[in-house]
């Protein structure tokens, strides 16, 4: 009786053990398998510092907009209190003229973006073709890599305005045969010759940015010289220099309005007629705020794109 007491009793306590260990495993499946749903709990000190930040981003905010505010009242106030300020409202800022001339800007506004998209295209081409020329190695292309080095030191230092009129205005009184002499296209190659030395310039940084450890090993898998430029020198540079050639990008955006010195009717030229005739400087103002309106979005996204970059950067990204 005692030992079938005892075995009974020891089966019993395998038996709880067994129920014990199956609850343990079915409580972990289960916590493993809830565990999406149960949601993490912060601590009481992470709370008030996540409130506490909130506080300040909120006071950080409405410190910038009362200040933002002030800054323009005292400005609005100093122009409008101004002695001559009735008569610059009355030329720069009359409704009538700027209403005439909004439509025609407008109008003449799509030569400066057809300028722009031309221009850049063959901008970015000129400027490679000229940095890899002034990269070359070897004694044999020395004179491509001076001639580069004079191309770039002269467009640069050449003011675009007097590029402008020796090209626009220029070359129409040599009477070439065969050469045209339309505005457009002349104001056009004059811009592509200026931006394309600083455009240059911007991706032979680049190239020279490249360890010379890449071309090595490009070299040591078989690749020529061109091909390791092609394949390897070039991606590299230019995605490193996005930026700034976003950034002159915008400032061809600008400056296709210089075409306007030819005849061309651009949208500044279509505000030079209207104030030639009105003495109203009203239209260059809208000129002016339709190229902000189509340059800030392009400044946005350069701002964005290099943004973006130095995160990569930061984080140990490729760039």
């Amino acid at each position: 009786m005692t030992v079938t007491e005892d075995e009974s009793g020891r089966e019993g306590a395998d038996d709880a053990d067994n129920v014990d260990e199956a609850d343990g495993e079915d409580g972990r499946s289960g916590g493993a398998k809830g565990a999406p749903d149960d949601g993490y709990v912060p601590s009481q000190r992470r709370l008030e510092r996540e409130r506490y930040r909130r506080t300040r981003a909120r006071r950080a905010t409405a410190i910038a907009a009362l200040s933002t505010l002030v800054t323009g009242a005292v400005l609005y106030l100093v122009v409008v209190g101004a002695p001559g300020w009735p008569r610059a409202r009355e030329t720069f800022f009359d409704g009538q003229y700027a209403r005439e001339a909004f439509p025609k800007v407008l109008e003449g506004l799509w030569l400066n973006v057809r300028l722009l998209l031309v221009c850049g295209a063959a901008v970015l081409v000129l400027g490679m073709l000229i940095a890899v020329a002034r990269t070359l190695r070897g004694p044999v292309f020395f004179p491509l890599r001076a001639l580069a080095a004079a191309y770039t030191d002269f467009f640069r230092g050449l003011p675009l305005i007097i590029n402008l009129m020796i090209v626009v205005l220029g070359v129409p009184a040599l009477r070439l045969q065969g050469v045209t002499v339309d505005p457009v296209l002349l104001g056009g190659t004059a811009l592509t010759l200026t931006y394309s030395a600083y455009v240059a310039e911007v991706f032979r940084a680049g190239i020279e940015s490249v360890h010379p450890s890449q071309r090595a090993a490009a070299r040591s898998l078989g690749l020529n010289n061109r091909q390791a430029l092609r394949h390897v020198v070039l991606p590299q540079a230019v995605r490193r220099q996005v930026p700034p050639l976003l950034n002159d990008l915008v400032s061809l955006q600008k400056d296709t309005g210089l075409v306007s010195i030819g005849g061309a009717i651009d949208a500044v030229r279509a505000a030079d007629i209207i104030v030639g005739r009105s003495l109203n400087y009203t239209p260059y103002i809208v000129a002016g705020l339709v190229f902000v309106a189509l340059t800030i979005p392009m400044t946005r996204f350069t701002d964005w794109v290099t943004a973006r970059m130095d995160r990569q950067r930061a984080q140990g990204g490729t760039t």
